[in-house]
């Protein structure tokens, strides 16, 4: 679907591979070590994997050479993803060559659409297991164990995991994913989720709001409700013969304690609800953000994408959370040089990134992916250097944008969640506000304050990622 991703967003962890620990991997009989690329919703499998790994007596180490486990949760979300992981296979190969005992399996979403080649034409694994599959991992290593190859890539109608207590990996102690559903029924032209991840399925909001209060009650200060399209969310009480709406889970997790934050991802601009923004407004501890795909500013290249929505509509939805959220941060996903797109359709782009005046973005140019609807219709026929200066072109704008939406906000106090210190120096403090933005302030001389307190801070000055202030 897309490559060379761009983001002006500070810190975000989406893309990155992160290791999990234990502190005491002594303690258990043998040690896993897992990556994650892509999405928040595989970074937050990886901690179902982890939990499940964690029920089998493996506990996690940072350093792969030592593990008798390796496994990558993967993405197929664009070419670079793939070729990322097969380049980290090919360093792990190497180390199995002088551990002829140690695993190494992929997870995730390029499962399925490569499990033949990876598994017999490259040797690179020994274990395949799709995303709804994660339950018989301890099967499946068994199998591996005894040299045969172990696949499971099969799709769920549903499986939600909501009996399953993640394992917070490499976690902060202050924010945290809560996954509310699975897979999608939207079928954008450009993506492969509905078929590496399966039809939509709601979780049980019971288990979710558990999820929440335990977490609250262990620390954390901030959950993330995550799903491919969050405002899809739908689950019937039966016991209580009460239909439970995204809008009205958002509720009922803000509810949980006035001190927890809520935040979501991802919304389908077609499915987020009135209901949903004033319900947003009425709580002050449900985060004024927003991500809200674009993917293009042309309604005929919509059209091809299959958003189901037209230009105007979709300005007028960001004119909608304007009126009832004049504060909310909103971010987007762009693609440039999608099939046939046009120099007019491109400027179309450029021009409602202008109205929406997005605070930050994730921006990419087009590669088709194998198996979507894009690969089977039509021709990728935009070359690749005029993709790459249309990207240019949303990227610099964005840039702008970015550094725009943060010099608006020089001279305002924002409540601002602690979440840890600042990368660049241990004299100052990080945290966000509501809005999603990073604001980095120094740490007050006989101050108490600690990671996961909420504190006032005054912004005195910006860069395009980051504002910079004081505590009050």
């Amino acid at each position: 679907m897309l490559d060379l991703a761009t983001k002006t967003h500070n810190e975000e962890r989406q893309g990155e591979a992160y290791a999990p620990f234990a502190n005491d991997v002594n303690e258990y009989k043998k040690r896993f070590y897992i990556e994650s690329y892509g999405c928040q919703m595989n970074f937050s499998d990886s901690e179902i994997v982890a939990s499940i790994l964690n029920n089998e007596g493996f506990g996690a180490t940072r350093n792969f050479e030592e593990a008798d486990l390796v496994l990558l949760n993967t993405c197929s979300i664009r070419e670079k993803a793939e070729q990322t992981v097969r380049k980290r296979l090919t360093e792990f190969r190497k180390v199995k060559e002088a551990r002829p005992g140690m695993l190494v399996g992929v997870l995730g979403c390029m499962a399925e659409r490569l499990k033949a080649k990876l598994l017999e034409e490259e040797k690179l694994v020994d274990l395949v297991v799709g995303p709804d599959a994660y339950r018989t991992l301890p099967l499946l290593i068994e199998e591996a164990e005894t040299g045969q190859k172990a696949v499971n890539v099969l799709l769920s109608r549903e499986e939600t995991y909501a009996d399953i207590s993640p394992i917070r990996l490499d976690s902060n102690g202050v924010t945290a994913f809560v996954s509310i559903m699975r897979g999608c029924n939207n079928m954008c032209s450009f993506c492969v989720v509905p078929f590496t991840r399966g039809r939509e399925r709601s979780r049980d909001a019971h288990s979710i709001i558990a999820e929440a209060e335990d977490l609250f009650s262990r620390g954390f200060k901030e959950v993330t409700l995550l799903g491919q399209n969050v405002d899809s969310y739908y689950w019937i009480d039966e016991a209580n013969d009460e239909t439970v709406t995204f809008a009205k889970l958002l509720e009922k997790v803000a509810l949980v304690s006035p001190d927890l934050r809520v935040r979501f991802s991802t919304s389908h601009p077609k499915d987020i609800t009135e209901e949903v923004l004033t319900t947003m407004a009425k709580y002050e501890n449900i985060c004024k953000y927003i991500h809200l795909p674009v993917q293009s500013g042309n309604t005929r290249v919509l059209q091809l994408m299959n958003r189901t929505y037209t230009r105007e509509w979709y300005m007028a939805k960001v004119d909608q959370i304007r009126r009832i959220l004049p504060d909310c941060g909103i971010s987007s996903d762009m693609i440039a040089g999608f099939c046939s797109e046009t120099e007019e359709e491109h400027k179309d782009t450029l021009s409602i990134m202008e109205h929406s005046q997005y605070d930050f973005s994730y921006m990419f140019f087009y590669s088709e992916r194998p198996g979507t609807l894009a690969a089977r219709r039509y021709a990728d026929d935009i070359p690749e250097d005029v993709k790459k200066r249309r990207l240019q072109e949303i990227v610099e704008l964005q840039n702008k944008l970015s550094l725009d939406s943060n010099q608006r906000d020089i001279g305002k106090t924002f409540k601002v969640l602690i979440e840890g210190e600042s990368k660049r120096s241990e004299t100052d403090w990080k945290g966000r506000n509501s809005q999603n933005k990073m604001i980095v302030f120094p740490k007050t001389e006989g101050s108490d304050l600690k990671k996961g307190d909420y504190v006032w801070v005054k912004v005195t000055e910006c860069t395009q990622a980051t504002l910079l202030g004081y505590t009050l």
